[in-house]
């Protein structure tokens, strides 16, 4: 079977002979487990001309070809507004690799992935359809359309799953839509992973976070913690991550006087990621959006650290009462209050990190993939 796999996800050229291509973020390792799946995959993403950034990985796989598209120009509303002049001239290229596939999977939200779902609707091709976002979010015409889509197309061939997890489905009028976590860790990898130190209560507490640096992230919060906590510890934050909020956190750091505390580590590729996490005691995540399934709280379980988050999505699920403390609020108080409350219990903290690796084993890509391909097999029959 040949699968076809439409996003909007950017991608940088790196061999153009060898059909090389990177990208950031958990993408190309998800693309590389789901490629093992069939026999043959095609990828249609978009092909960005800007300078390369320090943390791609390359996308590779099983019998699998990259074939990107220019990526259409500006961002947010401009990129809606020169859309329409953009597809037509890509949407033959789109079209003909739908009509080649024997499935496609469409990666939403994102306007090339939404146009390659129509087109797989159209051509009554076998669709996979994976909501990447925060299920449920209604913001935009296209989040609203997106959801009056979904629940009227998921039944027999088609297969839909929302990012994220819970005790009930994600959709209440179509039960055929299935909850999939996210995660950028392999089994083999998770071997490999050397846990991180538990914290001995004398040395300097080394909090971690990984996000992008924005608003709804919140890390503001734990920077404007930071005093409360040195009143009880010598400590030292790591962020890592990049963002429109950047300036503004380090100028935050700077005015509470806190900036010799913290290390800004900007995107970093997935192993400096891993190795910093592991070089660290806690993991503080008091984020103010919906999220999906944040990754990088399963790579914090994954080296052995213990948690501090906000109880949105599936993180009560994941920590609470097993491996870290759930945030009731997010302010600077609550975070100050939960890092002593966490620290004050050294075994406890211990256990928790040991809890925290164990829950993990069950998130890895290779989990990932088996449970996708038993929802596709059963639905489509033998993948390859």
């Amino acid at each position: 079977m040949k699968l076809l796999i439409i996003s909007h996800k950017e991608t940088w050229e790196i061999n153009r002979l060898k059909n090389e291509f990177q990208t950031t973020g958990g993408f190309p390792f998800q693309i590389n487990a789901l490629s093992q799946l069939f026999d043959t995959t095609s990828l249609i993403c978009t092909k960005r001309k800007s300078k390369r950034p320090n943390n791609l990985s390359l996308i590779q796989g099983k019998n699998l070809i990259a074939k990107p598209v220019p990526e259409p120009p500006f961002h947010g509303l401009y990129r809606q507004l020169t859309f329409f002049l953009w597809l037509p001239l890509h949407f033959q290229t789109i079209w003909n690799e739908v009509k080649s596939s024997d499935a496609v999977h469409a990666l939403i939200p994102g306007d090339i992935g939404l146009v390659g779902l129509l087109i797989a609707i159209i051509n009554k091709k076998p669709i996979f359809t994976r909501h990447c976002g925060t299920w449920g979010n209604r913001k935009t015409l296209t989040d609203k359309f997106i959801h009056w889509l979904l629940p009227r197309i998921a039944f027999g061939k088609n297969i839909v799953m929302g990012t994220g997890g819970g005790s009930t489905n994600p959709e209440p009028s179509n039960s055929n839509i299935k909850w999939i976590f996210s995660t950028s860790i392999s089994d083999e990898e998770w071997k490999s992973i050397k846990p991180a130190k538990s914290w001995d209560g004398n040395e300097t507490l080394k909090l971690v976070t990984v996000s992008r640096l924005s608003i709804g992230k919140n890390v503001q919060s734990i920077i404007q913690a930071l005093p409360e906590i040195s009143k009880h510890h010598s400590v030292h934050l790591n962020i890592v991550g990049d963002g429109d909020e950047y300036s503004g956190l380090t100028k935050l750091a700077k005015q509470i006087g806190v900036a010799s505390s913290i290390t800004f580590h900007g995107n970093c590729n997935h192993s400096d990621v891993i190795k910093k996490l592991s070089n660290s005691h806690l993991f503080v995540f008091p984020t103010n959006t919906k999220e999906g399934f944040p990754k990088s709280l399963i790579e914090a379980m994954a080296c052995g650290l213990p948690t501090i988050a906000t109880g949105v999505s599936v993180i009560p699920s994941l920590i609470e009462n097993k491996c870290g403390i759930v945030l009731d609020k997010t302010d600077p108080s609550s975070v100050s209050k939960a890092v002593i409350d966490m620290t004050s219990n050294l075994d406890q903290m211990k256990d928790m990190g040991k809890r925290a690796r164990t829950i993990s084993k069950d998130y890895t890509l290779d989990h990932w993939r088996n449970v996708i391909g038993q929802r596709l097999k059963k639905a489509w029959g033998p993948l390859s």
